[in-house]
């Protein structure tokens, strides 16, 4: 008699774990494909990351920013959101809105269509150092090879830091790196 309860109570358990692990599944495949947990959209790669303890990354303190919705927007489109959001470390060059408002009329439009998007990153990439220049690193006449592999020029004249002419106007230090804030758009030299 306890043999024949020990295996129903075995056969049960077997049941009940089959039971819950399909219901997982299905709910975890039903959330992939349709991309919504929750009422959300789940974000993937390393911008997808949760975590509301640590610093914000440099690509989040840009999204927090109401002065950089251009700049996300562009990040977005040109697909280097998740690069950004990794361990870095980076210096990031952050053109604000009224920059990119200083840009001729239409450029803006046109580097955000899908036929553009090497361009707009190559843009992009020359706004980012690898490796961190805090304020007080940022020296008259020193050059720096940004992530698209052109050079930027840093002035520093009566206390006002330029990199290529534009202003530095803040400063923000992110969990991956730091965020220079200036007035204009960084064009790459043409080639």
């Amino acid at each position: 008699m306890k043999k024949s309860y020990l295996s129903l109570a075995i056969l049960l358990a077997s049941s009940v774990l089959w039971i819950a692990c399909n219901n997982a599944t299905s709910d975890a495949a039903s959330d992939t494909t349709t991309g919504v947990a929750s009422g959300a959209v789940t974000l993937s790669g390393q911008s997808g990351v949760q975590d509301d303890d640590s610093q914000k990354d440099v690509v989040k303190i840009a999204a927090g920013s109401p002065d950089h919705t251009t700049l996300v927007k562009a990040l977005q489109t040109a697909e280097y959101v998740d690069a950004l959001s990794n361990a870095g470390p980076f210096t990031v060059f952050a053109p604000t809105n009224a920059a990119f408002d200083k840009l001729p009329e239409g450029t803006l439009t046109d580097l955000l269509k899908p036929a553009k998007k090497n361009d707009l990153r190559n843009i992009l990439e020359y706004h980012v150092y690898i490796g961190v220049l805090r304020p007080e690193m940022l020296k008259d006449g020193m050059s720096f090879g940004q992530a698209n592999g052109d050079n930027i020029t840093v002035s520093v004249k009566d206390g006002a830091t330029t990199v290529n002419g534009a202003n530095i106007i803040a400063s923000i230090p992110a969990s991956n790196g730091i965020i220079h804030v200036i007035d204009a758009v960084l064009l790459p030299p043409a080639k």
